[in-house]
């Protein structure tokens, strides 16, 4: 057994803590902690459309001329709504921090700890701000795709879709809408312009006789905002093409389930309390009829009327 001295004794060490954080940035790059401000740039506008072009085109030429191509709106839709939930998470991150933002404020007594903490709110709402509008880029970029491949613009099925940083929206949940109104904001979910209703039947595929009745308003009305009644079939659906494509504010006012069968006419309601200047109303049930009669009768002008046959 070979003697050894204390003084000889070296013990095993594991890393230390800057060796292995120093491994991690050369893993992963750094990343800031929980308390600390993230200082990292936003990724470049063209890298961020090469991966979206790299993403949709590589699904579309693998799957198109498959077995799978049916599925392929499908994905797609879904690739874009990846980038459109994440924004509502941003968001709701946001509105926590705005409400701590608040409640710091409440209780600021000049002391350094409380004028640290405001700070440090407001530096991780800048950048949450930042995230939600990078977010907002990555979606369009991904929508712009998607509508190059499949030839129909992509909408979400709840809330809305704006843009923050460029101060647009495309789609406006109904509700969002009314709510912002009562708040009196005059933000981006209450775009400025004229207020065009429409509605059609579920069987009205008319695409040339929408295009060109909506083509007129928009000629009489610049700024115009479509108020539509959400039908997934039939004449709502091609007035949604035709406002993506036109760069118009669309508004989807849909029925809600509570009322059961009167959820349409009340639908109806919510959109005949608008300040309307016009509407456009295609062939369809009593309650495209329902909606056209209160146009007149509360707004005092008759709705352009769509016929199947022609207008």
């Amino acid at each position: 057994m070979t003697n050894r001295h204390d003084d000889d004794y070296e013990p095993e060490h594991t890393s230390s803590p800057t060796a292995e954080a120093m491994e991690a940035f050369e893993l992963t790059g750094y990343r800031p902690t929980y308390d600390e401000e993230d200082a990292r740039p936003l990724p470049e506008e063209a890298e961020m459309q090469g991966a979206i072009a790299e993403m949709f085109d590589g699904l579309a030429a693998t799957l198109q001329d498959t077995r799978l191509a049916p599925d392929l709106s499908d994905l797609l839709w879904g690739a874009v709504n990846l980038f459109h939930r994440g924004i509502d998470r941003v968001q709701r991150k946001l509105d926590e921090n705005e409400d701590a933002q608040k409640a710091s404020q409440k209780y600021q007594d000049g002391s350094e700890i409380r004028s640290v903490e405001i700070e440090r709110l407001i530096a991780d709402g800048q950048v949450l701000l930042d995230r939600r509008d990078g977010m907002e880029q990555l979606r369009d970029l991904a929508a712009e795709r998607y509508e190059q491949i499949l030839g129909t613009p992509w909408r979400p099925f709840t809330g809305s879709m704006v843009n923050h940083r460029t101060m647009t929206a495309s789609v406006v949940a109904s509700r969002d809408f009314v709510r912002a109104k009562q708040r009196a904001e005059t933000q981006v979910l209450i775009p400025a312009g004229a207020l065009i209703a429409f509605s059609g039947g579920l069987d009205f595929d008319n695409h040339r006789l929408i295009w060109d009745a909506l083509d007129k308003v928009k000629a009489k009305y610049p700024d115009m905002v479509l108020l539509h009644t959400a039908n997934i079939h039939g004449a709502d659906i091609i007035a949604v093409g035709w406002a993506g494509s036109r760069k118009v504010t669309a508004i989807p006012f849909k029925p809600e389930r509570r009322f059961g069968n009167a959820a349409p006419f009340k639908r109806n309601d919510a959109i005949l309390r608008e300040n309307l200047r016009g509407a456009v109303i295609c062939d369809g049930t009593g309650i495209q009829e329902h909606l056209a009669r209160e146009v007149h009768r509360l707004h005092g002008f008759s709705p352009l009327r769509l016929k199947r046959g022609g207008a």
